[in-house]
Parts: structure tokens; sequence; C-alpha cells
């Protein structure tokens, strides 16, 4: 049984974490705690596995008890509870010792997962920021020429398609009408197509995409 110490100040989001993990066997939720310091205020009389930690938190945020844990209890797990994305955020706090960063809205499955995961000793970051650091991680490459290579820019599979159909001599409302979408949404999409390549009109821009191998033979 994995021993689950939650400490969050929304008593709300312990009592919907509490209530989750009561419904499987595998967890025991041994304490809970509204902030940092009334974890470490407890830890000393209760014996947990994993901390299912909010990072935001008053008193003692989930960083700086993150980094408390580590030095004074270097065998307990932690997972950090948040809403918030942004990989700077994320890298401080795996940076301090985490070993895990789930989001609040991911499903009741992927907590399961992760708390499963970290108390197992593996690292676990969900699967929304995963995908989100790894898409911003290839739309840089995109955007990063090869040596020797003319410079380009990236466009979404969107765009492309939309570019695909403007060399064909297709108007907005034509391409509107095989895409299933509005005119209005075409017209923005080609607007961008004319910014990021900065040309000035369509036949440009069909010479720039032809020269840069960006159409469908």
């Amino acid at each position: 049984m994995i021993r689950v110490f939650i400490v969050d100040d929304h008593s709300l989001i312990r009592d919907g974490l509490r209530t989750l993990l009561a419904a499987d066997p595998l967890f025991s939720v041994v304490g809970e705690a509204g902030n940092g310091q009334e974890l470490l205020d407890q830890l000393p009389t209760v014996a947990a596995d994993v901390v299912l930690l909010d990072l935001n938190m008053p008193v003692l945020d989930g960083l700086a008890t993150t980094l408390r844990l580590r030095a004074e209890y270097p065998d307990l797990r932690i997972l950090l509870l948040s809403m918030m994305t942004h990989e700077r955020t994320i890298g401080e706090a795996l940076a301090a010792g985490a070993h895990g960063y789930v989001l609040k809205n991911a499903d009741k499955y992927e907590i399961v997962a992760a708390l499963q995961g970290v108390a197992s000793g593996k690292r676990f970051l969900c699967s929304e920021i995963g995908l989100g650091l790894l898409e911003k991680i290839l739309l840089q490459e995109a955007r990063t020429p090869a040596p020797g290579t003319t410079p380009g820019v990236a466009l979404t599979h969107r765009e492309r398609e939309i570019l695909q159909l403007v060399a064909t001599g297709l108007t907005n409302q034509e391409i509107a009408d095989q895409l299933f979408t509005s005119r209005r949404t075409v017209e923005s999409h080609r607007q961008n197509l004319l910014e990021k390549t900065g040309v000035k009109n369509t036949p440009a821009l069909v010479k720039y995409a032809m020269e840069r191998g960006l159409l469908q033979q």
C-alpha cells in the first residue's frame, strides 16, 4: 500500500483527492496539511511514502517545501500538483528535487499513475506538459535552419494545407468550402502566411513555397 500525504491550501481539492484515493485499495491517505509548514510539523509522527504537494501555497510554498523535504527526508517521494505549465516553473520544481509534476486538471487515471510511478522510484511528468514541451522543441527545430540551407519559417499543418490550395489558384471561399471552414478563417491563415514568409502578395507567396519545396508534387 502507498501511503500518501496530501498538501494543498484549498480544502475542496484535498477533499477531492482524498475521495479519489479512498476508492483505490492501493492507496492510504495518512495525513493532510494546508501548507508546507504544516506538513513539516506533522511528518515526525506520520509515516508517508509520497507527498502530493501543491506548488502555490501560503506560509511555505511547494518549491520551498520540496527543498526542505529533500534535505530532511531524502527517502520521501514528492509529486508536485499545480496549474502552472510554464517550462521555467516546471524546471525549477524538478531542479529542487521533485520526483514528478502533474497538473490539477489531469484526469484521475493520470494522477493515480503519477503516484504509482513516483512511489516506485520513477520520475513522472504529466502528458499535457510533456506533449507541450515536445511541441515547443519541434517548433524550435523547425525554425532553426540546418547548416548550409536557406532559413525558412515554421508553418502549421493547416497553413500548409491552405498554402497548397492557394497555389492551385482557388479563391478564399473555394478553399473554405473544401476545408469545411469559414472564409474569414482562410483569410486569417492567408494573412499569417504572408506575414510569416515576409512576401507581399499571393504570386510571391507561391514562388516562396516552390523555392523551398513546400508544395506537394
